[in-house]
């Protein structure tokens, strides 16, 4: 991915058209230009997604679906090395864009099967595209998913309130009316679904659950908006291991850029509240986007909820989530890519 700073082969900065022409363009074109040349933080390292499946009979072959991190605006991927049992392929889900990794296998003689993948990640700060997205596929960003509806429970929640008119300023009061309603928790059985009827129940749960919500409001009130998950990297850390998985959504306002929110990260750390309010740290690394994914080549199973971890089908049944064990480990690198 060339560097957005770079400048092109046209002029200065890769503005065809622009040299020579009225001062307001140039000030115009250097405003949509500004967003993406100040990208403030960047950061580079390795990250590890491997996993071993347990309990598979000898006799038998798994089919594995593994999510692939793809290079954008966001982040820049290269893979580093592949450990696989078996030759793997690379399909692309034709409803959300996402690169799927697919291998069968049959197992070692200890019933188990293990496969690592290593990246060298290079993470931006992100803040709101600096061009205005096209709305060819906004209509996708407006449907229901399954535990997403547009509609319904989750609109209880700005029943009484005055609605701006202005979308950026509708989202901001939809950011806020769900980081106030929900809490941080893993309580009771539940969250983690990311079913927005039930966070507007609950009140409480994790980042699926806090993005569900804002997603199936923005929806409701015509704003398309998408659901983004990757790994969270610890910050100040050097090296170590990720526990688990983290999303958060990005909405695209009329005329504009889509715009990334993360009210989980705000609603832990309300001194971020604004800041999460369009803009995301460096600190990780998205894997896929959407939900209720179909998989390439098709699974036998119903179509997977959100699509971060492994998924496993043995003689057309999925395994259960505790046969896999999975391990993710990130370290920090000086050089940029």
């Amino acid at each position: 991915m060339r560097p957005i700073w770079k400048c092109g082969d046209t002029n200065e900065c890769g503005m065809s058209g622009v040299r020579g022409s009225h001062p307001l363009r140039w000030i115009s074109a250097l405003l949509l230009l500004l967003p993406a040349l100040c990208h403030a933080k960047d950061r580079t390292f390795l990250f590890t997604y491997a996993a071993t499946i347990d309990q598979i009979p000898q006799d038998r072959v798994a089919r594995v679906w593994l999510p692939v991190p793809q290079t954008n605006e966001d982040q820049q991927i290269e893979t580093i090395r592949q450990d696989l049992p078996g030759t793997p392929s690379i399909g692309v889900d034709p409803r959300c864009g996402n690169r799927i990794l697919y291998f069968v296998s049959k197992p070692a003689a200890d019933a188990k099967l293990h496969f690592s993948i290593l990246y060298r990640v290079r993470r931006n700060e992100v803040s709101e595209e600096a061009e205005p997205s096209p709305a060819s596929n906004d209509c996708a960003f407006l449907q229901p998913d399954a535990l997403v509806p547009v509609g319904g429970r989750p609109q209880k929640l700005i029943a009484d309130q005055t609605l701006p008119t202005d979308q950026m300023k509708l989202a901001r009061l939809l950011y806020d009316t769900v980081d106030k309603h929900m809490q941080y928790r893993k309580v009771r059985p539940g969250w983690g679904r990311g079913d927005a009827c039930w966070a507007a129940e609950s009140g409480f749960g994790n980042c699926t659950d806090f993005h569900s919500l804002f997603i199936s409001l923005a929806r409701s009130e015509g704003i398309p908006c998408k659901f983004e998950i990757g790994f969270p990297i610890p910050a100040n850390s050097g090296k170590g291991e990720v526990t688990g998985y983290h999303c958060w959504a990005k909405f695209h306002p009329t005329g504009r850029g889509w715009v990334p929110v993360d009210i989980s990260e705000a609603n832990k750390n309300p001194s971020r509240r604004d800041y999460f309010f369009g803009h995301l740290d460096e600190n990780r690394i998205a894997f896929s986007t959407g939900r209720d994914i179909t998989l390439v080549p098709k699974q036998n199973g119903p179509p997977v909820n959100f699509f971060i971890y492994p998924y496993v089908e043995v003689d057309g049944k999925a395994v259960a989530a505790e046969q896999i064990e999975k391990q993710f480990r990130f370290e920090d690198m000086k050089e940029e890519m």
